[in-house]
């Protein structure tokens, strides 16, 4: 609309110049070189526009003529440029469809046609990946290092490679630098970190996780439970030499995150060591509050060394209060019951943790209570040993499929910060399912092993006994360390392609029932 009124507004100013003209005539004399024009005002004015457009045009003719070159060569570029662009384009998705031979011939247009043009090269160096071709991968990468506005790129791409290689050296340095040079990189700030956590450097580790917290990498929750992961690995590492600096570390630690088992646990010895009780039982309540734990328990049972079994047992009546009588609570009041002789307390304690499914910690600890009050013979002794075998396991610390039961700030598989976490294993149990009449059933969701059913059967006197078989495992699915597992015939044997399971050993103390039970029959026969 502006446009409009614009283009009317000069036409009415041509139309009254015209009329003011045609208002006041007048004549233009010229005279030069001996010639005498003479003319109206109106004609010289049109003389004169029509002589502006005839060298305007002239004008132009010349300086297309002598600009055509240029622009030739311009046009030129500009084709190029734009099939330079659709080979990278075709490129990009030959490359995300998993068409090698077309992502390699797409990039090779798009490197003639380009040059040096950042993506490019990237997408040689991709294509060069998806084809297995590392050597051209990783010279396309240098490439791109070389160039300024590239390099951090470049040395993404190297340390990838690199890890591919499994050279760690190369890749800390690659990733080093790239934190160097961009400090906000996530990948290089997660590498550096793992790096660290990799050889015991915890106090460089948490310089780099404070460094990622105050860029907002990460956010201030998880780097105060970061800093208090890598401060209690520190205070265990020095809690047999530098017990002073070690309790400093592990102090620090539980101020930043108070439900940390390890850190509270530690912090409860390293006070009681030092004979601050009241701060050390306060700790460990705070921690027993947040999630029961075994190894809060012990550290709060034990903090006075001279104390009586009677003792021990009313700290863990006490954490049983803590907790409203949490099943952990139940099963340290009935272990400390045992040691004080206090039998049907500690049945009082482990009832409510035999109605379902018990546990082998459950189950081992009605077995022990059984061959205290009954004799180490006792067919009811026996019975629990059986059960043990068939129990669901209880909790470990478990990290990218591997189970623990002890506690560490880094995941041995990935090498991640804080991995482990105390929960319930998968119940899969390595091993064919061998059942025999009037053994208990056992639970759909797991296979019985070979070594359990031979536990019931030595538990039975009437029967010979029989060489003990390796002791039962626990395989948690989709893990990658392997061990050993029991050489039995499956009827079920694992389809191709399922990934392999860890295999880990079942408690000890079970090993030792049947070991015991085993015995057992032997003396009976």
């Amino acid at each position: 609309m502006w446009r409009a009124l614009a283009f009317l507004a000069l036409l009415a100013v041509a139309a009254y110049g015209a009329t003011w003209v045609a208002d006041h005539p007048g004549s233009v004399t010229i005279v030069w070189n001996g010639y005498e024009v003479a003319t109206s005002l109106a004609i010289a004015l049109i003389g004169v526009l029509v002589a502006a457009i005839v060298v305007g045009f002239i004008w132009a003719i010349v300086r297309g003529l002598v600009t055509l070159p240029e622009a030739l060569v311009r046009g030129s570029r500009d084709r190029r440029r734009a099939k330079g662009y659709s080979a990278l384009s075709r490129g990009m998705v030959a490359v995300g469809s998993g068409d090698p031979m077309a992502a390699r011939r797409h990039a090779n247009d798009a490197e003639r046609l380009l040059g040096a043009e950042p993506l490019a090269l990237l997408l040689k160096a991709q294509a060069a990946q998806i084809s297995g071709d590392r050597e051209a991968a990783e010279s396309a990468f240098q490439r791109m290092v070389d160039d300024p506005e590239t390099r951090v790129l470049g040395l993404r791409g190297l340390f990838v490679e690199a890890r591919r290689r499994e050279d760690d050296v190369s890749a800390r340095a690659y990733a080093a630098e790239a934190a160097r040079l961009a400090p906000s990189v996530t990948w290089a700030n997660e590498a550096v970190l793992e790096a660290q956590c990799a050889d015991g450097d915890w106090s460089g580790a948490t310089e780099t996780v404070e460094r990622r917290a105050s860029l907002g990498l990460i956010e201030k929750g998880l780097a105060r439970r970061q800093r208090a992961v890598l401060l209690t690995a520190a205070a265990q590492e020095r809690e047999a030499g530098e017990p002073e600096a070690a309790t400093e570390r592990v102090l620090r630690a539980v101020k930043l995150a108070p439900d940390l088992v390890p850190a509270a646990a530690l912090a409860g010895r390293l006070l009681a060591r030092r004979g601050d009780l009241r701060k050390a039982a306060k700790i460990v309540e705070a921690a027993w509050r947040a999630g029961p734990h075994p190894d809060l328990a012990k550290t709060y049972m034990t903090l006075r060394t001279g104390d009586s079994v009677r003792d021990r047992l009313a700290r863990a009546e006490t954490l049983a209060r803590l907790s409203s009588w949490h099943p952990e609570a139940r099963l340290a009041t009935a272990q400390a019951a045992y040691e004080a002789r206090e039998f049907a307390q500690a049945r009082e304690a482990l009832a409510p943790l035999l109605a379902e499914r018990p546990s082998v910690r459950a189950c081992l600890a009605m077995a022990r209570l059984e061959e205290a009050e009954h004799g180490a013979g006792s067919g009811r002794s026996r019975e629990w040993l059986s059960r043990a075998a068939h129990a669901p396991r209880d909790p470990l610390w478990i990290a990218d499929g591997v189970a623990s039961e002890r506690w560490a700030p880094v995941s041995p598989i990935t090498g991640r910060l804080d991995a482990f976490v105390w929960k319930t294993p998968t119940e899969v149990l390595a091993g064919p399912s061998e059942t025999r009449p009037g053994d208990p059933e056992a639970p759909e969701d797991a296979v019985l092993p070979t070594a359990s059913a031979k536990l019931t059967e030595a538990a039975k006197p009437t029967e010979a006994a029989k060489p003990a078989e390796p002791p039962a495992t626990i395989a948690l699915n989709g893990a990658t360390p392997v061990a050993t597992a029991p050489s039995a015939p499956t009827s079920n044997p694992m389809p191709a392609g399922t990934a392999t399971p860890v295999v880990l050993p079942m408690p000890k103390a079970v090993d030792k029932a049947a070991d015991s039970a085993d015995g057992k029959a032997r003396r009976a026969v």
